[in-house]
């Protein structure tokens, strides 16, 4: 399928554990997209929600083959900017690192820690560099959005918030998980971060609808963290995520005034004639308005 066809498609979800596909999604067909950085996770799931035309990506693959050091992030994120998409509201599981923060709660976090080892996180290189600003992590119109849409489906939904992403596949150690919560970090997960670092490259507009399903370790009396506890939650916690994504969706388009719908505007350093022929065909759907091929 050709993703030229499907340049009405503006809004991106990325489903994480226990959300690998939306069930209201009307008229639809798997997108596959070939991109300079390899195969995403899967076929792009393309089709309708409350009238908008929606693209869905379930990100650890189908069947959750994936884990967060496997997936290839640059593919997954330049296969959404391939298709049109402005907005990107990515689903995922989480820890809690605060007390109030409890098991099915929604958290909207606005910060991240990065705690990952040698992730690709960054489109550029091999002959072109770009600094995008990354103070501000995540679409703050995005997250507002998504945080009135958890409200709407009467979901305990919290504002702001830092996320530590890790490396994982472990969940982390006691040690690990006191020194968070004394750093005063609320939750910690292992796949936001180099989303949301390659969506600014992108100039996609993204924020998080963190899903609580457990107190990590530090907890009393919730020491041991097992997938079995997780998954109980988690099948909970997708009912309420696809409730929430369908209210944020309904809310969409909006006037992209952010910061991120012109992030490379003054973020590539590198002079356009030193730019090879090959990165700039690569690489036009990110900075082909700012470097033209030709």
């Amino acid at each position: 399928m050709n993703p030229s066809q499907h340049q009405d498609v503006r809004i991106g979800v990325i489903g994480g554990s226990g959300l690998y596909d939306m069930d209201a999604l009307q008229d639809r067909e798997d997108v596959r997209v070939t991109t300079p950085f390899g195969e995403p996770s899967a076929p792009y799931v393309v089709g309708t929600l409350n009238d908008r035309r929606v693209a869905f990506l379930a990100r650890h693959g189908h069947g959750h083959r994936l884990m967060p050091s496997e997936l290839n992030f640059r593919a997954n994120i330049f296969g959404f900017k391939t298709l049109g998409v402005e907005w990107i509201l990515s689903a995922s599981a989480v820890g809690s690192l605060q007390e109030e923060y409890r098991p099915l709660d929604i958290v909207v976090p606005n910060q991240f820690l990065d705690r990952t080892k040698g992730r690709i996180s960054t489109f550029f290189g091999g002959g072109i560099v770009a600094h995008v600003g990354f103070a501000h992590p995540f679409c703050a119109t995005l997250s507002e959005i998504a945080t009135d849409a958890a409200s709407q489906a009467e979901a305990r939904v919290h504002r702001g918030g830092t996320y530590v992403c890790m490396e994982g596949p472990q969940f982390s150690t006691l040690a690990e998980s006191r020194l968070y919560r004394s750093w005063g970090m609320d939750i910690i997960g292992m796949t936001n971060l180099q989303e949301a670092k390659l969506a600014r490259e992108a100039e996609i507009c993204y924020a998080t609808l963190a899903l609580v399903t457990d107190y990590d370790c530090w907890h009393e009396g919730h020491d041991d963290v097992t997938v079995e506890m997780i998954i109980a939650t988690l099948t909970q916690n997708a009912v309420t995520a696809q409730r929430v994504i369908a209210n944020a969706v309904a809310r969409l388009p909006v006037e992209r005034s952010c910061e991120c719908a012109s992030a490379l505007g003054s973020a590539i350093i590198t002079r356009p004639e030193l730019i090879s022929l090959a990165l700039k065909q690569d690489l036009a759907p990110l900075i082909g308005k700012y470097v033209p091929a030709a």
